[in-house]
């Protein structure tokens, strides 16, 4: 672990929570700092992790203001409005959360200019592109959590079929983190071998089931929620490892969101590409060979956002 590293999250809901739970469980900063309009939840929260820091270590949790994350090398956004009504429409929604991020980022903008910025917000792809319009620091030192839970989950999935770990399996799903992601099946791989052209420890490709277990990563969330409420524990971990990346300087592979900047010939959106992230964010993206349908559900994904940033009044330039 480096030292003396502090990490900022604004943001003590559901997943603002866990994503402290998941730091300060795997070490992964001298100091957290717990930003929330509601102070006293954040009080809260940290005390409640401090009572557990003769397990863990050292790491020290504390309720903070935007000020106190001044030498804060990554901040985590994860505030951000719920549904107020069922009548409520996404756009609405949508419009409340990025009026809520103008007034997070102007903050972060004053109080800590230079630090790497992780959105795990809904929509994420699209508050990932507000917050790189809104801010002065690099788009290169803003990363949207994207579709590296999707793709955990996918190869979860991946894994149980095949009866391997999960770590063993290379596959994506990139675009948008939500129903237009891709599955990314033409580079597909375990132990070196292409799933889709081969047969893989006796087991043959089958597109019919290989969708179906797709769809269960996709539509995963939605499960969740139906059965808790919420989703929670699992994108905790992600921005965890989102931000060990980071602070080791890793230059790890992951499929997180970010500018396209023309590639693919996709609009002017933020979605997920495999990127290498180390201390300087968004090293460089991957460009992966991908087939023609792949290419297609991918410009699709993006057509998608740009709706949605448009209907927010963010035009391509």
């Amino acid at each position: 672990m480096i030292q003396r590293t502090t990490i900022g999250i604004v943001g003590v809901g559901n997943v603002g929570r866990a994503a402290a739970y998941a730091l300060f469980n795997q070490r992964l900063a001298s100091r957290i700092i717990l930003v929330d309009r509601d102070h006293g939840r954040a009080e809260g929260e940290a005390m409640d992790l401090m009572h557990g820091q003769i397990l863990v270590g050292s790491t020290r949790v504390e309720a903070g203001s935007y000020s106190d994350l001044a030498d804060a090398q990554v901040i985590v956004i994860a505030a951000g409005a719920s549904q107020q009504s069922p009548d409520e429409s996404r756009l609405e929604l949508l419009e409340r959360n990025a009026a809520i991020f103008e007034q997070i980022v102007a903050e972060l903008d004053e109080h800590a200019p230079r630090s790497l910025l992780v959105v795990a917000t809904n929509p994420v792809d699209v508050l990932t592109y507000t917050t790189q319009n809104l801010s002065t620091r690099p788009s290169k030192l803003v990363i949207g959590t994207g579709t590296l839970l999707d793709t955990a989950r996918f190869r979860a999935l991946l894994g149980a079929h095949y009866d391997v770990d999960p770590r063993s399996v290379h596959a994506y799903i990139l675009g948008e983190h939500g129903d237009s992601e891709v599955p990314i099946w033409s580079n597909a791989t375990i132990g070196g071998q292409l799933i889709q052209k081969h047969e893989v420890l006796g087991r043959a490709f089958d597109e019919d089931a290989m969708q179906q277990l797709f769809e269960r990563a996709r539509d995963a969330a939605y499960q969740i929620i139906a059965k808790k409420g919420h989703t929670d524990s699992a994108i905790g971990v992600v921005i965890a490892r989102i931000i060990r990346a980071v602070l080791g300087d890793e230059k790890a592979v992951l499929p997180i969101s970010t500018r396209t900047n023309g590639r693919y010939d996709l609009a002017d959106v933020c979605l997920s590409m495999p990127c290498v992230v180390a201390r300087n964010g968004v090293e460089a993206q991957i460009m992966p060979e991908l087939s023609e349908k792949e290419r297609a559900g991918l410009q699709q994904s993006a057509r998608v956002l740009r709706q949605s940033l448009d209907a927010l009044g963010m035009h391509q330039d």
